[in-house]
Parts: structure tokens; sequence; C-alpha cells
């Protein structure tokens, strides 16, 4: 018998079959976020956008939380 418990996390897609991880801390915060971004960089996909955050929060040891909206905006600016 395994000694490691299953734990189960709750994902789902939401109606604009978008997929919500379990793990986001302020989604309404994530699609200001975007929003502000896709007004600023309309030549970018939400998909662009979206995967620009992700290669900002990697940089920043894994996670976004501790920077303001606007420095993340910056930096995900410098990457796309």
């Amino acid at each position: 018998e395994n000694s490691l418990q299953k734990t189960s996390t709750c994902s789902s897609v939401n109606p604009s079959g978008i997929f919500v991880s379990p793990y986001a801390l302020n989604l309404s915060s994530f699609t200001k976020l975007i929003k502000r971004l896709q007004e600023r960089h309309p030549e970018f996909s939400r998909d662009e956008i979206v995967e620009a955050v992700q290669e900002v929060r990697k940089t920043n040891k894994g996670a976004l939380s501790g920077l303001a909206i606007s420095s993340i905006e910056e930096k995900t600016s410098a990457v796309l």
C-alpha cells in the first residue's frame, strides 16, 4: 500500500474555455493585468501575453506575489 496520500485539486474550465488553475490567488487581478497588457500591446494575442506573464513568473522564483501589478506589466512588456 502506498503511504503517500493522494491529493485532489479542483480545477475547471470557465465558460469562455480558459483553464482556471486551483492555484490562482487572485483571478480578477490577473484578468485586469492581461486586459491592460492587451490594450498596451494589441499586436500580441492573449495567449502570447499570458506566456510572457508566465515567463516573468519563472524569472521571479516561480511567483508573481510581492510584485506590484505595474512592475509585472513593465517586466512583461520587456519580454514581449
